[in-house]
């Protein structure tokens, strides 16, 4: 009796992996069929919750993938286990996301299930959804750089001011003398 009593009032520290009501096994059964489905059909329909922890389930993945050794693959083929979805994420995905830092997926809520209210949302692959990727084909890519670098534009742009604060030097060194 004074077990059960200790045990409610246990908190979550350290927890981080989200259960999802099941056993280990079939959380990674699980998840290793969700990942395949997404690098298979670019975007999935699932939970939110669900979402979040294939999220950090595909995410590494996808960055073995980057670099395409036979020791990578077998790492992620251990984690994924369908050969056809390995292949397709060397092959496609990883071309496409090899410039991209990380943040390959993206989770977009859908509102609530109707049958039991859950909350739903779309998980998808970013660099393959056409309507976000529109406008943004045309950007050339831009570094950040410091005011004070020692490019060209900053010389022009020092350079410049100098130019008109000289005639205006010499405008008022010519009313002096005539002072």
């Amino acid at each position: 009796m004074q077990q059960d009593d200790d045990n409610k009032n246990v908190m979550r520290h350290g927890k981080k992996i989200n259960h999802l009501g099941r056993k280990t096994a079939h959380r990674h059964s699980m998840l290793a069929n969700m990942a395949c489905s997404l690098v298979e059909h670019k975007r999935i329909n699932t939970t939110v919750a669900k979402a979040k922890a294939l999220k950090k389930f595909v995410e590494p993945l996808v960055t073995k993938s980057k670099e395409d050794t036979t020791h990578n693959r077998r790492l992620v083929f251990a984690k994924m286990r369908q050969k056809d979805a390995v292949a397709e994420l060397f092959r496609t995905v990883a071309p496409k996301v090899g410039d991209r830092p990380g943040g390959y997926t993206r989770i977009i809520k859908l509102g609530n299930r109707l049958g039991d209210n859950a909350d739903m949302a779309m998980i998808e692959l970013v660099d393959f959804n056409e309507i976000y990727n529109a406008g943004k084909a045309t950007k050339k890519k831009t570094t950040r750089r410091s005011r004070r670098g020692s490019g060209t534009g900053t010389e022009a742009a020092a350079a410049a001011p100098a130019a008109k604060a000289a005639p205006a030097k010499a405008e008022k060194e010519a009313k002096k003398e005539e002072e």
